[in-house]
């Protein structure tokens, strides 16, 4: 275990925990979303207004960043919490997802990815190794293992000998990570949707030892019933006393059933990329702000609500400044959805800890029934 960094479960009720990661940079409460900000920014919000939603933790990609502005760059500027002004624990990924999924003519190996950047066709070569210490240059607080996401869909085999690769790959991440105190290192599971696999995997990682553990290869297309059915057993797989991070998920209902099945964190671009799109999270569904429906309407989005969105303008407002091509509009839907984002991790962690979680999600699925008030 890193110096500076652990885990404290406070509470439990069915398979859903609560408690509190500690870390030099201060403490994140767990359940915990972690907002994206890809490029050292979450789009279209402040940092201090980020914080202010009830963030604990961000989230930044390796594979952007090292690609621009570039990890040495960032360094020699303070590291990222200086150089995007979140003094916050922040978590960065390997750069393998977005190496599979983003950048062109890849070339993998049991060394490596090959590939060209998605920005300006330059070639660049991540491995266990190079990851971690971009990562290091980068200066985050939780660093990622370095592992292969295979495509889906995929026969066994593939997964399980892309499953084998990536356990190689943590054991590499490992030894390159060595000893950084207040710095944490989180091994991840593969193994796709065979619980085999899933449990090979979780034995090799914890024989390595890694400070957090993190469910992977899901949120890739397989729908959420897929998911919840890996979901049931994969958790539990993993050590009880380290957090377990699922990654990329998700909508809220993903979210709040990946916390029922035992699950302490996640992180997702939907909020704020929900928001550019006009498209809002609500106690009552989703809300699709550039309907027609709403350019009369003077209510709030959510009466009760109180981000700024919902405390100071009018669903009239949000309608016409996103039909406008107004830049307040992905502002105000944003900070919306990541501060609703916020008061479900919430309601969930207090819930939990009085004992009353299978009610709150009862009521949080009623509300999500419901669909959205009724046109005036």
């Amino acid at each position: 275990m890193s110096d500076g960094f652990s885990y404290e479960l406070h509470a439990t009720d069915g398979k859903a925990r609560t408690g509190v990661i500690r870390t030099p940079r201060g403490d994140i409460r767990t359940p915990a979303f972690m907002p994206v900000g890809t490029a050292g920014t979450v789009k279209a919000m402040m940092p201090e207004s980020v914080r202010e939603t009830g963030a604990d933790i961000l989230l930044g990609n390796t594979y952007h960043l090292m690609l621009r502005p570039g990890a040495e760059r960032v360094a020699r500027l303070g590291g990222l919490h200086r150089f995007m002004n979140w003094d916050r624990p922040i978590l960065t990924d390997s750069g393998g997802f977005q190496v599979m999924s983003l950048s062109d003519l890849r070339k993998l190996t049991e060394e490596g990815v090959t590939f060209r950047s998605h920005v300006d066709g330059s070639k660049h070569h991540l491995s266990p190794e190079t990851s971690m210490e971009i990562q290091r240059l980068l200066g985050s607080d939780i660093v990622m293992c370095f592992d292969e996401c295979p495509a889906l869909p995929a026969t066994e085999e593939q997964v399980a000998a892309s499953m084998r690769m990536s356990m190689r790959w943590a054991q590499r991440s490992r030894d390159a990570f060595g000893d950084r105190p207040g710095h944490a290192l989180f091994g991840i599971q593969q193994g796709g949707v065979t619980p085999a696999l899933r449990e090979e995997s979780a034995r090799a990682l914890t024989e390595i030892g890694f400070d957090g553990y993190a469910i992977g290869g899901l949120a890739v297309g397989e729908g959420q019933e897929a998911m919840f059915g890996v979901l049931d057993y994969a958790p539990g797989m993993l050590p009880v006393d380290k957090p377990r991070y699922l990654m990329g998920v998700g909508k809220p209902a993903d979210i709040v059933g990946a916390v029922a099945r035992g699950v302490d964190m996640m992180d997702c671009v939907l909020p704020s990329r929900s928001g550019r799109t006009g498209q809002a999270f609500t106690r009552r569904g989703v809300v699709n702000i550039k309907n027609a429906r709403h350019a009369d309407d003077a209510r709030p989005l959510d009466e009760a609500c109180t981000c700024p969105a919902c405390r100071s303008y009018s669903r009239a407002y949000l309608h016409h400044v996103f039909r406008a091509g107004e830049m307040i509009s992905g502002m105000l839907l944003t900070w919306h959805n990541l501060h609703y984002f916020q008061q479900i991790m919430a309601g969930m962690r207090a819930a939990i800890a009085e004992g009353r979680f299978a009610d709150w999600q009862a009521d949080f699925d009623r509300g999500q029934a419901q669909g959205d008030i009724d046109p005036i």
